[in-house]
């Protein structure tokens, strides 16, 4: 497996800024049916099995063990109802394109997942049931400790990667591959070329995941190539609740103005932190009036950030 790069495509490599749900469920549903999986996905292999409801069962037959599944039931976004509304919007023309390509990966075809390339009204309802139920069943719990590793996994390679340089940065990703001048050679079990004629390439890291390296599409159009985190999920500790913050905004609050490190909007605020939508507005107001967040609006959407002064009230918190 090898991807070829342009000159631009090395100034256009970055991570992504937040982990996607729906693709941490669709790694973890492969994960939780493969065989070759790393033994310290074992115990959480046999729980989460138990623990499937029966509505998302289904889904073990649309998301093959190899994890190539059909790309419309992961879209790459940091919201998971937006996730789940495009999901049910997928066009019959990609479910019928998502649906070859998986079929030529040797993913045999079964009465369900024929009805989904049909795009039988029904089977997709039980496709989006199927998806919730898995969410909530598999994801729920782990959200935050999946969130914090997948930041603190590109705060940790970010950092290196200016004493490693590009190369070397990119080869420790995944062990074993190699940046031979514009070409990085990987995974030498897959024999697949990827070009990425400018494009650039978005790096995502999942601790859902402990296969192969796997391409997809970003949204910006870029390649997107999903690897193994460092740290996978039953290993991932929970976050660290250090409370200096705290003692001076409130737990709520505190939290609230971490969160914001990365732009969200309200919507993304409340379902990361588990608070109302009114809660998360509230909180926000009053940290922009004082001066520690900054707001601004896309149509019907509020992004929240923090400002100068907010990043460093968390730099001194950190400390």
């Amino acid at each position: 497996m090898r991807i070829h790069f342009t000159p631009d495509d090395l100034l256009h490599i970055r991570f992504a800024d937040e982990p996607a749900p729906l693709l941490e469920l669709a790694m973890a549903l492969a994960t939780l049916h493969r065989p070759a999986s790393d033994p310290v996905f074992t115990r959480w292999r046999r729980e989460a099995a138990r623990e499937l409801p029966g509505h998302a069962r289904p889904l073990l037959e649309l998301i093959p063990p190899c994890g190539r599944g059909p790309q419309f039931v992961d879209p790459v976004v940091p919201d998971v109802q937006e996730g789940f509304e495009r999901v049910a919007a997928t066009s019959a023309e990609q479910v019928r394109r998502e649906m070859a390509r998986v079929a030529g990966f040797g993913q045999a075809p079964t009465p369900w997942t024929r009805r989904i390339a049909a795009r039988d009204r029904a089977a997709w309802s039980e496709l989006v049931t199927g998806l919730h139920d898995a969410y909530d069943s598999v994801l729920t719990e782990p959200w935050r400790r999946l969130r914090a590793g997948f930041h603190a996994e590109v705060a940790w390679r970010t950092s290196r990667w200016g004493r490693l340089g590009l190369g070397a940065g990119l080869e420790s990703l995944l062990p074993g591959s190699r940046l031979d001048g514009l070409v990085w050679h990987m995974a030498p079990e897959k024999h697949a070329d990827f070009h990425l004629d400018g494009r650039g390439l978005t790096l995502y890291p999942t601790a859902t995941w402990s296969g192969p390296p796997l391409i997809a599409t970003a949204p910006d159009d870029s390649k997107l190539l999903v690897y193994p985190a460092l740290t996978p999920l039953p290993l991932l500790p929970e976050p660290q609740d250090a409370d200096p913050l705290g003692t001076l905004l409130g737990r709520t609050r505190a939290q609230v103005l971490e969160a914001l490190a990365e732009q969200r909007t309200t919507g993304n605020l409340a379902q990361d932190l588990g608070i109302s939508a009114a809660s998360a507005s509230q909180h926000a107001t009053a940290l922009r009036e004082a001066g520690l967040v900054a707001t601004r609006r896309e149509g019907k959407a509020a992004w929240h950030g923090c400002t100068a002064l907010g990043a460093e009230l968390l730099r001194t918190g950190a400390r």
